[in-house]
């Protein structure tokens, strides 16, 4: 395995090749790579839905995002009723004219699909209303606090509370994440405050991360290679990635949501190209609520909200890089593959769940919890993935799959011996 090699498509991603990698930059390398004949692709044939983008439900954003690039995954994932096929077949132009890229099979008699459609049915037993209001209390509340303990640090010009806002922010940005891949809602916007934006997320989370986790075409990766690099490739991976970032991981966290902050304006200032949403305006609101209760030391209320944002960073990171992903055990790119190239089956290889946020709506929501089922269906609310798993069990004997758990600990122990890792795998993951 090579660094012009990818195992699950048939071209090393274009976007790869460019000097500063964004979220425009992998949509452009995309929009190259897919086949897609500069309109929209599932599985072998070309739809034309320009005509529905403003009649989408799930909002326009969706199908302005991926106009040019080839949406099986996300298409599959993302619908778990037969209306869209249905309407789907109305705008179909043709027959795709070359093969897709992605060589992962999505067969209607395959694990995903036979999995996708027991859900179905099981949902309809399941009082989904009750579980995702649950959440939606769970969310309001933790939002809530946040603007408390932000104006609490102001009114008593505390770091201490800044800190304990902070880590509120991000159990708040976190639960957002439940809500940006579904259709557009006023809770996904909660994303934002931490500099962060939802709808550049739903590009390097959603349409890249969540369909292809751990290979070349996850932004998630590559975003962050010049100072982390979890691909166990000597090609690629210097020493400095390899062990000195066991010493500078947690200054690297501390500032990560600022930094894609300036790595989005930048990128707007240099190519022309605007990343930056007027919706990046609500980060605002935290300091100005600060400063509503403090008006006489607004010096000391920019003091805070930067505790505030370095500490949520901070925490967001230390969650989310340890959630699921980055374990020697799992399939990276470059590590051999099964035989059966099912996507639900590459999705499993690619994780192993965290067994202490089990039985927890909060700490699920809060931890990226149940991370399995999340990446198998990501529409459907955490609070609803628990009653799945029976059914997950089964598919899983049927098809000869694993569901793997370990600790937080054992996680971020993993992640040091991933980033250190530059040996793939030689054996596929159990059958």
């Amino acid at each position: 395995m090579t660094w012009k090699n990818s195992q699950i498509s048939n071209k090393f991603p274009t976007y790869r090749n460019s000097a500063f990698i964004t979220t425009h930059s992998w949509l452009e390398g995309k929009r190259k790579d897919d086949n897609a004949e500069g309109l929209w692709r599932v599985h072998d044939s070309i739809y034309d839905l320009s005509d529905f983008i403003n009649k989408h439900p799930g909002g326009p954003d969706w199908l302005k995002l991926t106009k040019g690039t080839d949406i099986t995954e996300l298409f599959e994932a993302h619908h778990l009723t037969s209306t869209p096929e249905r309407i789907l077949e109305k705008y179909k132009v043709r027959d795709a004219k070359e093969p897709r890229n992605i060589t992962l099979s999505l067969k209607e008699d395959g694990f995903y699909r036979t999995l996708k459609s027991r859900v179905i049915e099981k949902l309809k037993t399941i009082d989904c209303k009750k579980y995702s209001a649950r959440s939606d209390l769970i969310h309001s509340s933790i939002l809530a606090l946040s603007y408390i303990f932000s104006m609490a640090s102001a009114f008593y010009e505390s770091k201490i509370l800044g800190i304990i806002a902070g880590l509120f922010i991000t159990w708040t940005v976190i639960i957002a994440h439940n809500y940006f891949h579904r259709k557009d809602n006023w809770r996904m916007y909660t994303f934002n405050l931490s500099l962060m934006n939802y709808k550049d997320w739903r590009v390097s989370h959603v349409l890249s991360h969540h369909m292809f986790p751990n290979s070349y075409h996850d932004l998630e990766l590559s975003a962050y290679e010049p100072i982390f690099c979890w691909v166990p490739n000597p090609f690629i991976k210097n020493f400095t990635q390899r062990y000195i970032s066991w010493i500078y991981f947690p200054f690297v966290y501390t500032v990560i949501t600022i930094l894609e902050y300036i790595k989005r304006t930048v990128y707007s200032i240099a190519k022309g190209v605007n990343l930056i949403e007027p919706n990046d305006a609500l980060s605002l609101t935290v300091p100005l609520a600060m400063y509503v209760v403090n008006s006489s030391a607004p010096l000391k209320v920019l003091q805070l909200w930067l505790i505030i944002l370095l500490s949520a960073s901070f925490t967001f990171a230390l969650i989310g890089l340890h959630a699921a992903h980055h374990l020697p055990e799992n399939l990276h790119e470059g590590d051999a593959m099964r035989d059966n190239r099912d996507w639900g089956l590459y999705q499993m290889d690619t994780i192993i769940d965290r067994r202490d946020l089990k039985g927890s709506q909060f700490l699920v929501l809060t931890h990226f919890g149940d991370h399995t089922l999340h990446h198998l269906f990501p529409t459907l609310d955490h609070g609803i993935l628990p009653h799945l798993y029976p059914i997950l069990y089964q598919t899983i004997e049927d098809f000869e799959g694993q569901l793997r758990e370990c600790s937080w600990l054992h996680h971020i122990i993993g992640q040091f011996k991933q980033l250190a890792r530059i040996t793939p795998n030689p054996l596929p993951p159990k059958n």
